[in-house]
């Protein structure tokens, strides 16, 4: 913190006053008012840099979470959020003690652009009853919120609430294009208020009464009976939290050179900020990834920058709270909805697109469960989807190619007669459970041969359903009177083998064959046994004058 605290000092205030306004709008989008949105931007943003894994990563409410916490209001009430935040930050703790951070690097790229994707639309969709000036219907499904919203606009407009957010989003908008570095949300909404103050516009309803200051931690909203009611919404919260933070977390990486963020111990602060939001009346909370990026853009280097920015924020709560409540709650949807606009990111969309096809109906499909489901469904679609593509892919992979005996030290002749009788497969890539049946089919349609070699040394992964499907194939074959000899085998698929009784079908009369020429010449003494092939005659003995001349 103190290699450069003047920059730390100046990327805290800028991301302060680009925070502001959107935990104003998140904590009155989930529910539970402006109030519950800066608390969590304070208390959950200070625990969160001091605690987590990454030296640039901003914490506090999201539209991610707000997407998640307005069912949750809807049925539980706001004591059922504060307990399910609780819930989820103890969550959190016991997945970074389990060391579970790694694994989120396995989520594919399209479902977190579906996801982000699915994201923006229903943040914007939210906001609709704001921008428009009409109470929120009832509901927790957005897009039916959305219409029953339109229908009462068309009903009663209220053309100064939609000028008011219109007007915001449009700032907000061309001010990005035109000067990156300022923050025209604030700008846009210090105006709003101004203009609404002066003129007294009928219909910009204001964000109304703000505490002049934190209410003290409690515990008051913590019913033991109702934890197992709660525990599926703090799973869903839990692992959006996990996701979120730690994708935002990468973000910041990406942006710079040389930081690194540990996600166990991102997890472990998320959890402890979790856990002390609540006590405070906050909302849920998370890494930001927009805050995160103007972090990382306006030049901080350690977690000073968070700090100061969870500093300025409870500065504002204490000193400017009777200002703060006159902002109109249209304006504050106008800010969400550009936020919405500028989440989407129409080149990395056309890109994941043009990628494969596969990418791009993961992409879709994500994007339509988290618009039509929620976030959490969504996320466990979409890898599911990719995994079953994957799998198929690789299926794909594994090939049962018929080889030809290679002639060694036989003649012509002989080497014709092996070839009547013997037939050598070799079998590449995986033999597990996608690709396995395929195997079994073609292996058992072989037909004229009283022998197959099974050359194994090229087969890069097995499991039981692929070793009970070879072990089909051998047994139908034997049924048949044909001999199945196999060679290469690695010692990890013996284990596989041997758990399920296919070792003892392909080990003949117990030997083993560690290559392929050797596993001829066992299928050749087999045949001569069974009197298919002519006994080669024996050597002839050397006289004494060859015994001279060698």
């Amino acid at each position: 913190m103190r290699r450069d605290p003047r920059r730390d000092l100046l990327a805290g205030l800028t991301v302060a006053i680009v925070a502001l306004p959107l935990a104003l709008g998140f904590g009155v989008s989930s529910g539970l008012g402006a109030e519950a949105g800066l608390a969590t931007a304070v208390v959950a943003g200070a625990l969160a840099a001091l605690f987590g894994g990454s030296n640039l990563q901003v914490s506090g409410p999201t539209g991610a979470m707000t997407v998640v916490l307005v069912p949750i209001v809807s049925e539980y009430g706001p004591t059922g959020v504060l307990t399910v935040g609780l819930m989820a930050g103890v969550m959190l703790v016991g997945l970074a003690l389990l060391r579970a951070g790694r694994y989120m690097r396995y989520i594919p790229a399209p479902v977190v652009e579906g996801f982000t994707l699915g994201i923006a639309c229903v943040i914007g969709l939210q906001q609709i009853p704001n921008a428009l000036g009409v109470p929120k219907p009832e509901g927790d499904r957005v897009l039916v919120v959305t219409w029953r919203a339109l229908e009462e606009f068309t009903r009663s407009p209220n053309w100064t609430a939609l000028g008011f957010a219109v007007a915001v989003a449009g700032v907000m908008l061309a001010g990005a294009r035109w000067r990156p570095a300022v923050p025209f949300s604030i700008v846009a909404v210090i105006t709003a208020a101004a203009v609404a103050q002066a003129t007294g516009l009928d219909g910009a309803k204001p964000i109304g009464d703000l505490p002049s200051g934190l209410p003290a931690p409690s515990l008051a909203f913590l019913d033991a009976g109702s934890l197992g009611t709660l525990m599926a919404p703090a799973v869903a919260v839990a692992a959006l939290a996990a996701l979120e933070s730690l994708l935002s977390a990468s973000v910041a990486d990406g942006m710079t050179v040389g930081q690194r963020h540990d996600p166990d111990r991102e997890l472990f602060g998320q959890g402890l900020a979790n856990i002390a939001a609540p006590l405070f009346g906050g909302v849920p909370a998370t890494g930001a990834i927009a805050r995160t990026a103007v972090n990382v853009r306006t030049g901080a280097s350690s977690r000073l920058a968070a700090l100061v920015h969870a500093g300025v924020l409870a500065v504002i709560v204490f000193a400017a709270a009777p200002l703060v409540s006159k902002i109109p709650l249209a304006a504050l949807a106008g800010v969400l909805l550009a936020t919405a606009i500028r989440m989407v990111e129409v080149g990395s969309l056309k890109a994941m697109a043009r990628a494969t096809r596969s990418d791009a109906a993961i992409l879709a499909l994500t994007a339509a469960a988290t618009l039509a489901l929620d976030l959490v469904y969504a996320v466990v679609i979409g890898l599911a989807v990719a995994g079953a593509l994957a799998l198929r892919a690789v299926a794909k992979q594994a090939r049962l190619d018929e080889v030809p005996l290679d002639p060694g030290d036989h003649t012509a002749e002989e080497h014709a007669l092996l070839a009547e009788h013997i037939v050598a497969y070799r079998i590449d890539g995986p033999l597990f459970f996608a690709a396995a049946h395929r195997f079994l089919l073609e292996l058992t349609e072989v037909a004229d041969v009283r022998v197959v070699v099974l050359r194994m040394s090229r087969v890069s992964t097995m499991d039981a359903t692929g070793a009970l499907v070879l072990k089909d194939a051998v047994d139908k074959l034997r049924r048949r009177g044909i001999t199945v000899l196999a060679s290469g085998i690695r010692p990890g698929q013996r284990q596989v083998l041997d758990s399920v009784g296919a070792l003892d079908l392909l080990l003949h009369e117990g030997r083993e064959y560690a290559t392929t020429p050797e596993a001829i010449r066992a299928a050749r003494a087999h045949l001569e046994a069974a009197g298919v092939l002519p006994t080669p005659p024996a050597p002839r003995p050397r006289t004494s004058s060859e015994d001279a001349l060698r």
